[in-house]
């Protein structure tokens, strides 16, 4: 697929539908549990709303986001950015709108005071690898300069 230009903005309340249909396809993708929309789109509301949550949207309509968390850092006066997702529709992969909505959430990230931005994903998910290394982001998993880092999760 060819290269595309995509336009990036930020997601205001009255996108929380486009939100939660995204992060709906994107669990339905990968055989995650979902809530239903309806209360998906809510849930977002709320946290757009009261700044708990930054989105990014690609395209309009929408077909791709980037939702990311600011929290307080022990290490600066700014906050670390935790990259929650980045979805991209599969039939609009590999056009550069991955790659657009990373280049936007770092620009948001530093705009806010970010020195520090942090995101997991699949090692199965070759492609989100590629492209997080190629903006210069390490895996600290197998990185040469240190221990190996290892992800745990507990669902409570």
């Amino acid at each position: 697929m060819a290269t595309e230009s995509v336009t990036v903005r930020p997601a205001g309340s009255e996108d929380a539908g486009h939100v939660a249909r995204l992060l709906h396809d994107f669990n339905t993708e990968y055989s995650e549990p979902t809530p239903p929309l309806e209360a998906l789109a809510e849930r977002c509301r709320e946290l757009l709303v009261g700044g708990e949550i930054h989105v990014l949207l690609a395209g309009e309509p929408p077909f791709g986001l980037a939702l990311l968390r600011f929290r307080p850092s022990l290490w600066s006066g700014g906050p670390d950015t935790y990259l929650e997702e980045l979805y991209v529709a599969p039939a609009r992969r590999g056009a550069g709108a991955g790659r657009a909505l990373l280049a936007g959430t770092i620009e948001l990230a530093r705009a806010n005071g970010s020195e520090h931005l942090d995101v997991t994903t699949a090692e199965a998910d070759t492609a989100a690898i590629g492209l997080y290394e190629s903006f210069g982001m390490v895996n600290r998993e197998r990185g040469p300069d240190g221990p190996l880092m290892l992800y745990y999760e507990l669902e409570i």
